[in-house]
């Protein structure tokens, strides 16, 4: 297999994705043939090395697992919780691989999450740099005009900065002061279309994610996922420039 980034291949096996392997090895918690080793990029062959995460020793996943889930409203995007609310992980109890959310999405919205074992992938699909449009329905309440849609193509400053989305059709008016709006972003930043709508003085009723980069969801009811397809595959190590 030959040298690679510390980061990576503990990623690849599964364990966590490279931005937060870089903290786990930062941290001291990752050795390698019994020394602790806290340099990051640091490089090793897991061929003829022994690396452990906490004490454990890293299995490099074989085979790889890319899903497309439904999350339904009121499900917290994380594997598991100890406070007991409904996460992701509770619908996947049954598979031994070890998966992890590609982003999230927040409690109260609702759509397509990516979930996978493939930390380099996972890593790429997340990372700024690669831009992956995120295509949303929103509910508004408030009236809606070509103003707004406007501003929102321009961008709004937000207390993180300026964000603006890169497409915005006007869906469908149920009234003047109920709306349905489709929103195209590329970044992933905390609660985005929600502050964006509400910096606007309008109110977001419901946020449904339908495509993720080339993924959509289709007809795929809430709480049902279906594993990606070849061209689904292609297409999204395209755009992240992963060759195979």
């Amino acid at each position: 297999m030959g040298l690679s980034r510390l980061n990576k291949l503990i990623a690849e096996a599964g364990v966590a994705s490279r931005r937060a392997a870089d903290k786990l090895i930062a941290e001291g918690r990752v050795s390698i043939d019994g020394e602790t080793i806290t340099e990051l990029g640091f490089k090793a062959d897991p061929e003829i090395s022994d690396i452990k995460v906490d004490g454990e020793s890293l299995k490099l996943t074989k085979s790889k697992t890319y899903l497309a889930f439904h999350k339904p409203r009121g499900v917290i995007s994380t594997m598991s919780d100890p406070e007991g609310r409904d996460n992701l992980g509770d619908y996947f109890k049954d598979r031994k691989d070890r998966l992890y959310h590609v982003g999230r999405l927040d409690k109260d919205s609702e759509g397509l999450i990516l979930l996978t074992n493939d930390g380099e992938f996972a890593h790429r699909a997340t990372h700024p740099s690669y831009g992956l449009e995120k295509h949303y329905l929103v509910e508004i309440e408030g009236e809606f005009n070509k103003q707004l849609s406007d501003q929102l193509l321009q961008g709004v400053r937000l207390e993180d900065g300026l964000a603006r989305a890169i497409k915005v059709v006007h869906a469908r008016a149920v009234s003047r002061n109920h709306h349905w709006v489709e929103i195209t972003i590329h970044e992933g930043r905390y609660h985005i279309i929600r502050r964006l709508i509400e910096s606007l003085g309008l109110k977001v009723l419901r946020l449904i994610r339908t495509e993720f980069g080339p993924i959509g969801i289709g007809d795929m009811k809430p709480g049902r996922h279906r594993i990606l397809n070849s061209p689904e595959l292609l297409n999204l190590f395209k755009v992240l420039n992963i060759k195979q």
